[in-house]
C-alpha cells in the first residue's frame, strides 16, 4: 500500500516538472517597477541672466562717440568734465609723502605733461567754453590742470586723493556730488582734476587710466548721469 502512494508521488512531481514552463509562458509574473530616473532640471542660460551695475543712470548719449561728447559740451549746461590726472608712473605716493611738497608726492612724467597739453588744446580745438578749473591739491592734479591751461585752477580738497585713508571718502564724495547738483543749470563746462579712487567712488564700476575724463551731469531730480568719456590723448 505504502509502495502505492510513493509511485504515485513521484508521478505527480515528474508531472509537474513537465507542465510547470507552459504554465509560466501562459502566465508571466509582474515585474518589479524601475526606479524613476532623476527629472533634470532646466538650467537658467547665461544670456538671461540680468547683469547689474552701479552706474548712474546714462543719458544716451555713446561713450564711444567722441564728436557727440564734444559736440554736448558746446552746447549743454551743467556738464562737468572729471579728469583723472595724466601720466604720472607708479601707484600711491611714497611713504614720506607731504601735501605741500611735490619732492615727496609721485609727478607727472614728461609723457604726462604732453598728455596735459594736448587734452587742453582739444578743449580750444573743440570750442569748449570752461567756466571753473578744479583740482586736487596733490602735485600732478594740479600741474596737469595748469599745462591743460583752460583757466585759473582752484584747489578742490573734495578732489584729493584717499587712496591711502578711506575714512573721508564718503564726505568727499558727498561734497563732489552736491557740487555737481548746484551747477546744474551753469552754462559752460567745469573741469575737475582728481584721481582714479575719487571717479570710481562717485559713478561706480568705471577705472578711468591716467588723462581719461567722465563727463557728468545733474538731471531734474539731483541724481548724477554719467554722460560719456573722453579718451586719453
Amino acid at each position: 500500500m505504502m509502495r502505492r502512494y510513493i509511485i504515485f508521488g513521484l508521478g505527480a512531481v515528474a508531472l509537474w516538472l513537465i507542465l510547470k514552463p507552459l504554465w509560466m509562458q501562459s502566465n508571466p509574473q509582474p515585474q518589479a517597477p524601475q526606479a524613476a530616473a532623476p527629472t533634470q532640471q532646466p538650467q537658467p542660460s547665461v544670456a538671461n541672466k540680468k547683469q547689474t551695475s552701479t552706474l548712474p543712470v546714462a543719458t544716451n548719449i555713446s561713450a564711444t562717440s567722441q564728436a557727440k561728447i564734444w559736440s554736448v559740451l558746446q552746447q549743454g549746461r551743467g556738464y562737468v568734465v572729471i579728469m583723472r590726472h595724466a601720466l604720472a608712473p607708479g601707484i600711491g605716493d611714497p611713504v614720506e609723502f607731504r601735501l605741500n611738497d611735490c619732492s615727496t608726492q609721485r609727478n607727472l612724467s614728461e609723457a604726462g605733461r604732453q598728455q596735459a597739453i594736448r587734452t587742453g588744446k582739444a578743449f580750444r580745438t573743440n570750442n569748449i567754453q570752461v567756466s571753473r578749473v578744479l583740482s586736487s591739491q596733490w602735485c600732478r592734479c594740479l600741474e596737469t590742470a595748469k599745462l591743460m591751461n583752460l583757466g585759473k585752477v582752484e584747489p578742490f580738497p573734495a578732489l584729493n586723493s584717499f587712496f591711502n585713508n578711506y575714512k573721508t571718502q564718503p564726505q568727499q564724495t558727498s561734497q563732489l556730488r552736491q557740487f555737481i547738483v548746484n551747477n546744474r543749470n551753469r552754462s559752460g563746462v567745469v573741469v575737475m582734476v582728481t584721481h582714479e579712487v575719487n571717479i570710481t567712488a562717485l559713478i561706480g564700476d568705471s577705472y578711468p587710466k591716467s588723462g581719461e575724463s567722465v563727463v557728468v551731469r545733474a538731471n531734474k531730480n539731483n541724481k548724477i548721469e554719467l554722460v560719456g568719456q573722453i579718451k586719453a590723448l
